[in-house]
């Protein structure tokens, strides 16, 4: 399948003569509206989600003991505000990772602060995660009222000094835990200051047993991944992955953007600085998703973002050991059908592999694991290791906790 055919022709002509002409934060704010308005109705939703929804049993997955009607998800920073979770299920994706959202309000970074690069498939950022708190989208996320599996991912807030980090983080995890089905610590954005240090052996420990020691107790298991930079030299991502395991971590994602501007031909020359999406990622993120693989084996989810355009890509990935995969840029270029033609492209995939199931697929192209210690526990199953209580609910979604989710 050629990239171009991962855009629909009229999405194409749309994005070339009127979203190409807008600011690109403008213009995904208008998407954003229209897919939200547009699944607003619940009939409309209903219709949408037997059109363009799930109808594979053989890409469903089970990780995080939770049953993924799809693989292929939304990454951070698409729905920065809990405002339109429910429009992206309802066009194909298996699941949607909200935010990134902080303890406080923040504005993010001064405008602009998004600049595409057409030519190349990619974005460029320095959004700084831009939110209306952790308070605010906590009670957007208690409303929600299709099936749609939401992870929230959570940072710092941008004028908490460093020594007050972990404090912060543990505040945001606890406003939002009751409505995530899964919760993402991010440390490796590239802009906000000093939250890549966060990726330090001890820096890290700390953060994570600081947000874990804030989960509640006694319930369904609330699963916890961390988030990394594509920017790590393979000594750090080999610590990380030993330290996720001596965490007992559910899962790691892997990549957020890079800084690495050499990836884009002639470097840079946009009016915004900041991190990169899109296809030059690609390289890099599998290189990161293999050398995990390598080091984590079966023992911890991962799930692979970065430069994943096409089924084969998804493919690719889910072979080279990731249980699921996320996409953001490559959805801003294809448009509100990607999902749908990546679910139906995997799909045909899956079959003329032999394979019943995408699941049976995770990681038969991975090498063995370089780290042959420690029980090998499969995490496509949603174990890795720790005790656990049961989730409610057979495997949905989370239902929020004193919010009053609609049914």
């Amino acid at each position: 399948m050629s990239r171009s055919s991962t855009s629909a022709p009229v999405y194409r002509v749309l994005f070339r003569l009127v979203l190409e002409r807008l600011d690109a934060e403008a213009a995904h704010r208008l998407a954003g509206s229209a897919i939200r308005a547009a699944t607003r109705p619940g009939p409309v939703r209903r219709l949408l989600g037997r059109l363009l929804g799930h109808r594979d049993p053989g890409l469903r997955v089970r990780a995080l003991g939770l049953d993924f009607p799809s693989p292929l998800g939304v990454a951070a920073g698409v729905d920065k505000e809990g405002t339109w979770f429910e429009g992206l299920g309802a066009l194909g994706f298996g699941f949607v990772e909200v935010g990134t959202v902080t303890a406080r309000p923040q504005p993010g970074n001064p405008r602009p602060r998004v600049s595409r690069r057409s030519g190349e498939r990619a974005l460029v950022n320095s959004m700084g995660f831009p939110n209306s708190g952790a308070a605010v989208i906590a009670e957007r996320l208690g409303r929600k009222t299709r099936h749609t599996i939401v992870g929230v991912n959570i940072g710092k807030t941008k004028v908490v000094p460093v020594e007050d980090v972990g404090a912060d983080y543990v505040s945001c995890a606890r406003q939002v835990a009751d409505c995530a089905d899964y919760l993402v610590v991010n440390v490796s954005s590239p802009n906000t200051p000093g939250l890549r240090d966060m990726q330090s052996a001890d820096q890290l420990a700390a953060l994570v047993g600081a947000v874990r020691g804030a989960l509640p107790a006694g319930g369904p298991h609330l699963p916890l991944l961390i988030k990394i930079a594509p920017d790590l030299s393979d000594r750090e991502i080999d610590a990380i992955a030993d330290l996720a395991l001596e965490l007992r971590v559910d899962g790691i994602v892997a990549v957020n953007t890079t800084i690495d501007h050499a990836v884009l031909r002639g470097g840079t020359r946009d009016e915004v600085s900041g991190g990169i999406s899109g296809a030059p990622l690609k390289a890099r993120a599998t290189e990161v998703l293999a050398r995990l693989r390598s080091r984590v084996g079966e023992r911890l989810v991962l799930i692979s973002v970065g430069g994943i355009e096409t089924p084969a890509d998804a493919f690719e990935r889910i072979a080279a050991g990731a249980t699921l995969v996320q996409a953001y840029t490559a959805f801003v270029y294809g448009g509100p059908l990607w999902p749908w033609r990546m679910n139906r492209g995997l799909s045909k995939l899956v079959r003329d592999g032999g394979w019943s199931s995408v699941q049976g697929a995770i990681g038969t192209a991975a090498p063995p694991t370089s780290r042959g210690d420690g029980p090998v526990t499969p995490a496509s199953t949603g174990t890795s290791g720790a005790t656990r209580t049961p989730r409610s609910g057979a495997g949905g979604p989370r239902r929020c906790a004193g919010r009053g989710a609609g049914g």
